[in-house]
């Protein structure tokens, strides 16, 4: 099958955690800042995270588009996230503010089933829940599932999404994994090849989709996925 190079521009400048009466251009705790001298990929303490060995990993690099140090990420039938561990009190900074960009969108993608879930632009947080937090059967189903996904999959997370169908503020389970979240934040195609800024309250979200009054963010990441819709293109 000749799959074709989905290049979705995924484009990161930087992301930040600030105050909810702060404006993001007020940079409390800075997250990344893709626009240093290094030219490394990952730039630490980033790391490339997959899933599946089987599937190809999403391509970054880094490049300058419209003056704007960011990241692209190209995706081939591929999934892998570029990916940072964490250890922020979003009791202190709660809302995370980041900046993206897509020039496509995937045609075939669906966020209810499997064979649909790939997104252009996703961002990614992931948490630590306490045992006492969690239902003896959903701890069984976590441990299952990281036989199947490996022990980077975590106890919940939250997914802010550029969708290509439905609406901005839809919520669904994740077709594979019901402990991650996804949320539409973006859903245009017609806004594609315009840099967006993003603001997002982290502690409203966990509290309201993952049901835990404290959650501890312990990975932040973002990613560009096309490893579903591609092998059905």
């Amino acid at each position: 099958m000749n799959i074709t190079m989905h290049k979705f521009f995924l484009f990161w400048l930087t992301i930040v955690l600030v105050f909810p009466a702060i404006t993001c251009a007020n940079t409390l705790l800075a997250t990344s800042d893709f626009s240093t001298d290094a030219e490394d990929i990952p730039p630490e303490p980033w790391s490339i995270v997959r899933f599946d060995e089987n599937i190809p990993a999403t391509i970054y690099r880094r490049v300058n588009r419209d003056r704007i140090e960011a990241i692209e990420a190209s995706a081939d039938a591929s999934m892998a996230l570029l990916a940072r561990p964490i250890n922020i009190d979003l009791q202190q900074t709660p809302v995370l503010c980041w900046r993206w960009r897509v020039e496509r969108l995937p045609d075939n993608a669906g966020m209810k089933t499997k064979a649909g879930d790939d997104y252009a632009a996703r961002v990614y947080v992931a948490f630590e829940l306490p045992t006492e937090a969690m239902a003896l059967t959903t701890r069984i189903k976590l441990g299952l599932a990281r036989r199947i996904y490996g022990e980077h999959l975590p106890d919940a997370a939250i997914n802010c999404v550029w969708d290509n169908r439905y609406p901005i503020g839809t919520h669904k389970p994740n077709a594979y994994i019901d402990r991650a979240h996804m949320l539409v934040v973006q859903s245009s195609s017609e806004l594609g090849g315009q840099w967006l800024e993003e603001r997002r309250n982290v502690l409203t979200d966990a509290k309201r989709y993952i049901g835990t009054k404290n959650p501890q963010p312990s990975l932040l990441a973002i990613a560009t996925d096309t490893d579903d819709t591609g092998k059905y293109a």
